[in-house]
């Protein structure tokens, strides 16, 4: 940010009238104007909101996720774009009393000149930052009768390109997706300007709340009732908290070393103010009361009469270990969350305070070194670990990795973001993990929109968050970093009263990166000391300073360390036969999918994935022309973006790979969809890479949570990716309207606490079934094996009880040629395995299921399922297979609705599963009523599918 310092010229003109005091006043109820660069363009706009948003309203375009917009509609990207709004209606409010007033920005999306009264403010150019201007004066004296607050914003591809084009600006090596070579110089979400799941729209707007706040010149000692964020302390204060911090962590923690659990908690508040009146002796306390407990005021810095420039204050509390329950994820426990009322006293009159909600607990990165007992004893292989430990105990950490959820982020509700949230938990899931090519995701609706961290606080999940860097090499220059550090140190300060955060990332995949760069090309040392002094050096040190409670890595996947303290990066200094850091894996020839010696024999697996396309309804929200529903229709592909065009070509030249990778193994693997009616042909299509999909990711997450109990040692796998930011090919389990894939369903049976599974290895023929559990005591519990044809008949039958240790496995049974597995006179093609899992986990009934199919289903000699659907008027619905056996049962709900199936029995997500004649499954439809735009669905409109449809009407 740049504040421009003009002196504010004396004007014959009536003194605009100073606000009330007192006041938080929101922006947003403003009349504000969009206007493009040269006029030709002016309607009513809104705030927060970003350009297309407001095009939209005001019929200028259509829907920009609609068909071929995301090229049609670059035209806006290519102008500029000025909110203006009248101050009147604000200014108006006054009480005849002096008052400074602040102008508070907490999101500019994202090269702004901002105007006030005709007075040029600032210039900034980082949508990750807040912004705080007192423009006290400004208002007092404006310029030519200007009434008007105005956010001038430049596009910001035209900004990258005059940047770029600097003799003092260094290229540097980054993946292209749409625009070109310019996001590494703009602190903006990436993937606004394309990746390989999504479109670029490169959007701009005032897209966070923003406020005007005033505060009287004079001392108020009235005391109010604590507030219920810190930003409305100012309603009854001379005060404006600008930031608030508090971190919980214990005595002596650090972020490199496993804390003392039995320690005292230590409570760190710091408060970032401005006052319009000076505080001379101030202290902070902090109370509990669901504890009943309240702490002694401290003494803190002295706080001036300055609105111009923030002060920062700071308290240390300490609790004893036992008064507080700690915070666990919802699959370990119960994620426990206190009320804080942190209070400021002004004087022995005057006090302001607010309430946060945060919870108790000890997170860990371990990166040490393995213990040479665990080498001997438990047979780990030699380096060092990588996992996470909650509250001093290992845990299995089971979850996705989220993308923007929205291309245009202003347009986002809390209710959308906890829908997907609780998709998460609802398929066993208790970790996501933040891209480092989105945005910062907020805290709460008054300052960020929506919600999303509050949310992961309360439903349990943990959030692996990440700074916004992601494949490329960032130019080391002062101008960056100048903008940088303020970005991270206000959202690390926010973020750490959060008890779901587990670490901060330096970025997305970039170490891999100048690895290979290093190693490949003449200069490449010239990039590594650069991302070393970017990522190893610069931002560690920040993350370090603002956090004392979880840990900083300096990439996504990464090789390590060689130390912590000095923080040094490992890179490709590794002793052969060691394993070191983490890792991921994306492998797009289908024919390996279940080639368990293409896995990563990894400590932790942070992505893999496999693309697939969203259903025939959610293309219905975005194809126009009844020629555009084919799997390889213009429309289609161009929604593709994997691999990505690499440029503005249009549509995707590559699309056809990624539509072959995609096609290929739906023809590998399942019957390839062929009927009379050409609608039915391509829902099965779609329908069918996510079977796909599913069938891969979940092998994968099988493989990885097997490794638990072995060498390796593996205690994570998160998928690529959980969520969509529009209606097109990715590697989402939900999709853009919150419908959940196969893959969602496939996650609530693999990510269960204890899983069977069936290893088969086709090269030896072998297969081994075995019971996985990431609970931490011992399961015991008893595994049915169930041999079926295709018309049903139970062939054989076999129980085997298991006792499981914890994060470990138990083999259920080896067996090694098809002649010795398959049942009697029975080929590959005509059978298959049911496997069936009871086990009682802390005095739960816990069941699981899982299918084997010796050869491709290409090759299964499926029989007519006859499906026979029950349905009633509460939405659910018995299935009944009155033929053969209904390979992936799958029942769709209508158009306009969201929600998800529950078994009736079980009631856990159900759908996708292999319905036998005989064995009825009655599911019933749990919808959310808030985000569904048909609140009252009929029964008659679901639709049921089996893989028999992949080839018949």
């Amino acid at each position: 940010m740049r504040i421009f310092q003009a002196a504010l010229a004396l004007v014959a003109t009536a003194t605009l009238p100073l606000l009330a005091s007192c006041e938080v006043f929101d922006l947003a109820d403003l009349h504000w104007n969009l206007r493009n660069q040269n006029g030709s363009i002016s309607i009513p706009a809104s705030i927060p909101s970003q350009a297309h948003i407001d095009l939209l309203k005001a019929g200028i375009i259509t829907e920009p996720l609609l068909g071929i917009n995301d090229f049609t509609q670059r035209w806006i990207i290519n102008d500029n774009w000025t909110y203006t709004a009248d101050l009147t209606p604000l200014l108006s409010k006054t009480s005849g009393q002096r008052a400074q007033t602040l102008l508070v920005f907490y999101g500019i999306d994202t090269i702004a000149t901002i105007t006030v009264a005709g007075h040029p403010l600032a210039w900034v150019n980082n949508q990750f930052q807040q912004y705080s201007f007192d423009v006290t004066d400004m208002l007092a004296s404006p310029s030519q009768g200007d009434r008007n607050l105005t956010v001038a914003l430049e596009s910001a591809w035209f900004y990258g390109l005059n940047v770029t084009s600097r003799p003092d600006v260094e290229w540097t090596h980054g993946d292209i997706f749409e625009y070109p070579s310019v996001r590494q110089v703009i602190r903006k979400t990436q993937s606004d300007f394309g990746w390989d799941w999504g479109p670029a729209f490169i959007p701009s707007g005032i897209f966070k709340p923003a406020f005007a706040i005033t505060l009287p010149t004079t001392a108020n000692p009235t005391t109010a009732a604590p507030a219920s964020h810190p930003l409305l302390v100012s309603q009854n204060s001379h005060i404006f908290i600008e930031e608030s911090g508090l971190e919980i962590s214990k005595v002596g923690q650090t972020p490199i070393a496993r804390p003392n659990e039995s320690a005292d908690w230590v409570v760190n508040i710091t408060l970032s103010v401005r006052s319009s009146v000076a505080v001379h002796s101030p202290t902070l306390s902090i109370a509990i009361p669901d504890l009943k407990l309240t702490l002694a005021p401290v003494r803190v810095t002295s706080i001036p009469a300055d609105t111009s420039t923030s002060t920062f204050v700071s308290a240390v509390f300490k609790i004893p270990d036992g008064t507080p329950e700690r915070w666990f994820p919802h699959n370990l426990g119960t994620p426990k969350l206190y009320n804080i009322t942190t209070t400021l006293h002004i004087d022995n009159e005057h006090s302001i305070g607010f309430v946060t909600q945060t919870g108790f607990r000890t997170i860990t990165l371990v990166q040490s070194p393995v213990p040479q007992s665990d080498i001997v004893g438990r047979g780990i292989t030699p380096g060092d670990q990588w996992h996470f430990e909650i509250n001093g105990k290992a845990f299995y950490s089971s979850g996705t990795n989220i993308i923007p959820f929205d291309p245009f982020y202003a347009r986002m509700t809390s209710d959308q973001v906890r829908w997907v949230l609780e998709s998460a938990v609802l398929s066993g899931q208790n970790m996501l993990r933040i891209w480092g090519g989105g945005i910062y995701q907020p805290s709460d609706e008054l300052t960020g929109g929506y919600d999303f961290y509050t949310a992961c606080d309360e439903l349990g999940i943990l959030a692996w968050s990440e700074l916004i860097f992601s494949d490329s090499l960032y130019p080391i220059n002062d101008f960056l970093l100048e903008s940088v550090e303020p970005e991270v140190r206000q959202n690390v300060r926010r973020i750490n009263k959060h008890p779901s955060n587990v670490q901060w990332a330096g970025g997305n995949e970039i170490e891999g990166i100048v690895i290979s760069i290093n190693q490949t090309q003449a200069n490449g040392t010239h990039y590594l000391d650069e991302f070393n002094t970017l990522f190893g050096e610069f931002l560690h040190d920040i993350v370090s300073e603002e956090t004392h409670s979880v840990a900083y890595t300096d990439c996504s996947t990464t090789s390590g360390v060689l130390s912590l303290d000095p923080y040094v990066i490992r890179y490709a200094n590794k002793t052969p036969g060691f394993i070191y850091g983490n890792s991921e894996r994306y492998n797009y020839d289908a024919s390996q999918a279940f080639n368990y010696s293409t896995y990563p024999v990894s400590r932790f697996v942070n992505e893999f994935g496999f693309h697939s396309q969203p259903s025939f309804f959610s293309w219905e929200e975005v194809l126009e022309s009844p020629e555009d529903f084919s799997f390889n229709s213009t429309v289609v592909m161009s929604r593709d973006h994997h691999p990505p065009a690499g440029g503005l070509a249009f549509p995707n030249p590559n699309a056809p790979q990624g539509q072959a990778q995609m096609s290929e193994a739906v023809e590998l693997w399942l019957p390839t969809p062929s009927t009379t009616d050409s609608n039915q042909t391509f829902a099965q299509w779609c329908w069918s890479t996510q079977i796909f999909q599913s069938m891969n990711m979940v092998s994968e997450i099988a493989w990885y949570r097997r490794g638990a109990g072995l060498g390796e040692n593996n205690l994570g796998s998160l998928v690529w990716q959980l969520n969509d930011i529009w209606q097109g090919t990715s590697w989402s389990s939900i999709e853009y309207s919150g419908r959940w894939k196969v893959l969602q369903y496939g996650m609530t049976q693999i990510y269960s606490p204890v899983m069977i599974y069936p290893f088969w290895t086709a090269d030896n023929e072998t297969l081994e079934v075995m019971v996985t559990s990431d609970r931490w005591e011992s399961v015991e519990g008893s595994a049915q094996l169930t041999w079926y044809d295709w018309h049903g008949k139970e062939l054989q039958s076999s129980k085997h009880a298991f006792v499981t240790p914890t994060l470990n496995n138990s083999v259920i049974s080896t067996t090694s040629g098809l002649e010795n597995i398959l049942p009697k006179s029975q080929s590959a093609e005509s059978v298959w395995m049911l496997l069936n899992l009871t086990a009682q986990v802390e005095g739960k009934t816990v069941t699981n299921e899982a299918v084997f199919t010796p050869t491709s289903l290409a090759n299964a000699t499926l029989v007519d399922p006859q499906i026979k659907v029950t349905r009633s008027k509460d939405m659910s619905f018995t299935l009944s297979a009155r033929g053969g056996v209904a390979a992936w049962t799958w029942i769709d709900h209508p158009a306009g609705t969201v929600g998800y199936f529950v078994d009736k029995k079980t009631n856990i997500p159900a759908n996708g599963f292999f319905l036998v004649p005989g064995i009825d499954r009655t599911v019933v439809f749990k919808q959310n009523a808030a985000l569904s735009r048909v609140k009252s669905p009929n029964v008659d409109d679901f639709v049921v599918r089996s893989l028999w449809n992949n080839t018949h009407v």
